[in-house]
């Protein structure tokens, strides 16, 4: 496995909500990542992909609700959220990949 690849397995996609596009005018963005992540990974992986350089990382973890599909009891994934915080003249827009 190339190290591209295990960088794109850490980071798996960008969240795009109203929070998180609040968030980008406070030079923040915020990613889906690996369950198993952790900080200095997360850093490494979106300043080589990316470009940027990062100031901070914050990670939470929110828990699977349990539901019900058509009568069968389920259970969502469990997701893990990496607050991303950019150094000052460091952007990235979630839109268009830059």
């Amino acid at each position: 496995m190339t190290v591209k690849a295990e960088l794109y397995d850490v980071i798996r996609k960008p969240i795009i909500t109203e929070k998180s596009t609040m968030a980008s005018e406070q030079n923040a963005v915020v990613f889906e990542v690996a369950i198993d992540a952790n900080k200095p990974q997360i850093k490494e992986a979106v300043e080589t992909l990316f470009n940027v350089k990062v100031k901070a990382v914050n990670t939470a973890v929110t828990k699977g609700k349990v539901k019900r599909f058509r009568g069968q009891l389920g259970k969502r994934k469990d997701v893990k959220k990496a607050y991303v915080t950019l150094e000052e003249g460091n952007a990235i827009d979630v839109a268009t990949g830059l």
